[in-house]
């Protein structure tokens, strides 16, 4: 009650935004632009936090969505001149690594993943299975790409050179996002933007994080003991736990957890 008391000081309040998660449009991740927008204009716009607070655990997923809701979170840091700090849990990879960067400070455990700067593209190959079946593929396109890499028609190779040329181009957009948010800090490690990864303090040194920390006492000792913590988290409406929605959901969470455990999580 005190602070409604005319005069009387209130603690400062700090918005912690949960994003957790594989990264994909629709139910195909945890975490997109669409699902994370309210919660996000939320966290920077109620109650006059002193900070806003990533809390990140994400592999990564599509590059889309981790640059629209990493420019969202710097619009409105800008927008609203609230510094944005983001702490690391178990992995922070990817496009994970991508939404951590839109933070002005990061930091991690001495055990958190940081790193896996790079793009991929994976899929699988059915053709000759299909030709054991006897089964016979039938395509017909009016453009000579319009089926490029079919996984039920084998691999060409001037498909996998433009697949090659695409992933590139998406890798060096990740490069300039990374290097613009943290600059300087950076270390001249040759290795650093070729998907490889780091642990806590290793990910310290090379400047990819900002120091060893974690959040309440981290925050305890900025804002003081007093510090309130108002969280946003995504939650999934009640409806669509059944349904049609329940065997989506299900390969949707086998195919994070597969994106996990690529980094032995």
């Amino acid at each position: 009650m005190a602070r409604w008391i005319p005069f009387t000081k209130s603690p400062p309040t700090v918005a912690v935004l949960r994003l957790s998660g594989a990264i994909g449009a629709g139910n195909r991740g945890a975490l997109n632009d669409r699902a994370l927008a309210p919660l996000i204009e939320k966290a920077f716009r109620k109650g006059k936090p002193v900070a806003v607070v990533l809390e990140v655990n994400s592999p990564g997923g599509s590059p889309v969505q981790s640059s629209l809701i990493g420019a969202r979170i710097r619009r409105l840091a800008e927008e609203k001149d609230i510094p944005v700090l983001a702490f690391v849990e178990d992995v922070a990879a990817s496009g994970g690594y991508w939404l951590a960067a839109a933070a002005d400070e990061i930091y991690a455990d001495e055990s958190s993943v940081v790193g896996s700067i790079g793009v991929i593209s994976a899929s699988f190959g059915a053709h000759v299975f299909l030709s054991r079946q006897g089964i016979e593929r039938r395509v017909h396109t009016a453009g000579k790409s319009k089926s490029m890499l079919d996984p039920f028609r084998p691999e060409k190779p001037e498909d996998v050179v433009r697949l090659r040329s695409m992933l590139e181009q998406i890798h060096a957009n990740f490069i300039n996002h990374v290097k613009a948010r943290r600059g300087p800090k950076l270390s001249n490690e040759p290795e650093l933007f070729t998907g490889e990864v780091w642990i806590g303090r290793q990910a310290q040194e090379l400047g990819l994080i900002d120091g060893i920390g974690h959040m309440v006492p981290m925050l305890k000792e900025r804002f003081g003991d007093k510090v309130r913590l108002r969280r946003y988290d995504t939650r999934r409406p009640f409806w669509q736990r059944f349904g049609a929605s329940v065997a989506e959901d299900a390969i949707a969470a086998i195919e994070e957890r597969a994106e996990f455990a690529r980094f032995g999580l």
